[in-house]
């Protein structure tokens, strides 16, 4: 918990300001500005899945996190050299002139920040998993410190986000961006520095190999089988479908209707050999069913995510517009609101289980555990509707007042940051138990590696979105906001979200769960 705070603060020094720092440093548009911003989290949040396969069947998790120690040391030393020396930024703007930055200069830094890139995600698909090894879960005692090691992981992440969000994004400001990002670059060496002192007492397990292997077989034997007829009956025996004896180390699933296609991997006496690419198991042919019912889900959180990126492109370029002084003293910067997103996602989790979920269980049937997991992405997704929906209708008000030669103050923003962080508790911890929870046993890896990867692809089609609306409706996204459209950019996304509300309410309907025979030990 401690490397992944240090690490925390590392990883949202550099983020939670990279927007400005594009603009206000190397004088970037704001189109350019968002989309390289989108693209660049789309890459952080691609990285975990191959790093999660590459330690899973490759290097191991320690071996991992080593490596990707290095990329991620190097991206952040360049970072700040990239910021320290001057050949590598622009001038200071003169007026109104403001140089843009060089082709070198910008090579350099976007080098810098996929390194980074690289070395975060490497340490975000190992991290947790291994620190969860050091536990032996057939120890009482240790079992409940693994849980407490869980909520004190969830608590760092959140707690850098608030150092990096206040104090690290005060030093960017307010007294170089060199510093700032030096900041990140010793709070990342500290982490390193203690995770390899404690070697010699890790736990270390070898890699056990890629679930691939077992969809792939499955593919294969349905492909091959795919001249097998199989009787209209449901049940597995009726069907002829083939499963193992009794297996202690095995979770059986159940049968179910729908993709029949995927029975013949497990019909018996079809054409070839019975070998293990010829004949699979109903529980290893369930489990790619399960796969498959869960994608249509899974994309739905692909434009859920992209509508969440305008947290950290298009909501700070808006705070860099208004007054950002509390009380007519307090100057707060602008990245900052991110991190107090976080403090009212602490208060969103009082309310969800002190007041929410109690009350949901009153009402629900009895032995329910109130709102299932669907009905909680349910909610947030509604509440990320209603986000965007406000922050179009502060930015409509902000264009008034601007008009009027006045600023608009920064707290207009809180309700629309309110919005999100009750969205990120209901929908965000959901899937993450979601995808975890229905995948089979064998496969909860990869399953679970479905959330980093639909953050990545949302950062991408956001910044998709951005590039089209750049060259259809240039207007929308000016350099100078106030003689922009940010209002209209954030009823597009309103109208986005809502539609993938629509949609995930259709496919939850028809969603059927894993249905488990036996639960592995």
């Amino acid at each position: 918990a401690g490397f992944e705070l240090l690490e925390s603060i590392a990883f949202s020094g550099v983020a939670l300001n990279l927007v400005i720092y594009l603009g206000t440093v190397l004088h970037g548009t704001t189109a350019f500005n968002a989309a390289h911003v989108d693209t660049w989290n789309g890459t952080t949040f691609i990285v975990p899945v191959l790093g999660a396969f590459l330690a899973d069947s490759c290097w191991g998790k320690y071996n991992t996190i080593v490596v990707s120690l290095l990329f991620y040391l190097a991206g952040l030393v360049l970072l700040t050299l990239s910021a320290a020396i001057s050949p590598f930024r622009p001038s200071s703007c003169q007026g109104l002139s403001c140089p843009p930055a060089s082709r070198t200069q910008f090579s350099v830094f976007f080098a810098a920040l996929y390194l980074t890139s690289i070395g975060t995600g490497g340490v975000k698909s190992a991290l947790l998993p291994f620190g969860a090894e050091q536990y032996d879960d057939s120890s009482p005692e240790e079992s409940r410190r693994k849980q407490s090691f869980f909520t004190w992981f969830f608590g760092a992440i959140n707690l850098g986000i608030f150092v990096a969000g206040t104090l690290v994004s005060w030093l960017q400001q307010n007294v170089s961006w060199a510093l700032g990002f030096g900041v990140s670059a010793l709070c990342l060496l500290l982490a390193a520095a203690g995770f390899l002192a404690g070697t010699p007492w890790y736990r270390v397990q070898l890699p056990a190999g890629s679930p691939l292997r077992d969809i792939l077989r499955v593919v294969v034997a349905s492909v091959k089988k795919r001249k097998t007829r199989l009787p209209a009956a449901a049940g597995q025996g009726d069907l002829g479908l083939h499963e193992v004896a009794e297996d202690d180390d095995l979770q059986k699933l159940a049968h179910t209707k729908g993709l029949r296609c995927l029975d013949k991997a497990a019909a018996k006496g079809g054409d070839g050999h019975e070998g293990p690419w010829n004949l699979c198991t109903v529980s290893e042919v369930e489990a790619v069913k399960i796969l498959a019912r869960m994608v249509p889900i899974w994309v739905t959180c692909v434009l859920y995510a992209a509508s969440l990126g305008q947290m950290t492109t298009t909501f700070i370029q808006q705070g860099m517009t208004m007054d950002n002084k509390l009380l007519g003293r307090v100057k707060v910067p602008v990245a900052s609101m991110v991190s107090i997103e976080v403090v009212f996602m602490l208060l969103w989790v009082l309310l969800h289980d002190a007041v929410i979920m109690p009350l949901a269980r009153r009402w629900a049937q009895a032995g329910s555990a109130g709102l299932s997991q669907l009905q909680r992405m349910g909610v947030g997704r509604v509440l990320v509707v209603l986000a965007m929906a406000t922050a179009a209708l502060v930015e409509s008000r902000r264009l008034r007042v601007a008009g009027a030669g006045r600023k608009m103050g920064i707290a207009w923003q809180v309700p629309q940051f309110v919005l999100v962080a009750g969205s990120d508790v209901f929908c965000g911890i959901a899937q993450l138990e979601f995808f975890y929870g229905e995948a089979p046993a064998s496969m909860r890896s990869i399953c679970s590696a479905f959330s980093f990867l639909a953050l990545s692809l949302g950062f991408y089609v956001n910044s998709v979105v951005v590039t089209a609306v750049a060259a259809l409706r240039p207007g929308w996204l000016a350099a100078n906001l106030n003689e922009g459209h940010l209002d209209y950019y954030f009823w597009l996304w309103a109208v986005i979200s809502a539609g993938n509300l629509l949609l995930y309410l259709l496919l939850a309907a028809r969603y059927t769960p894993k249905q488990v025979l036996r639960h592995s030990p």
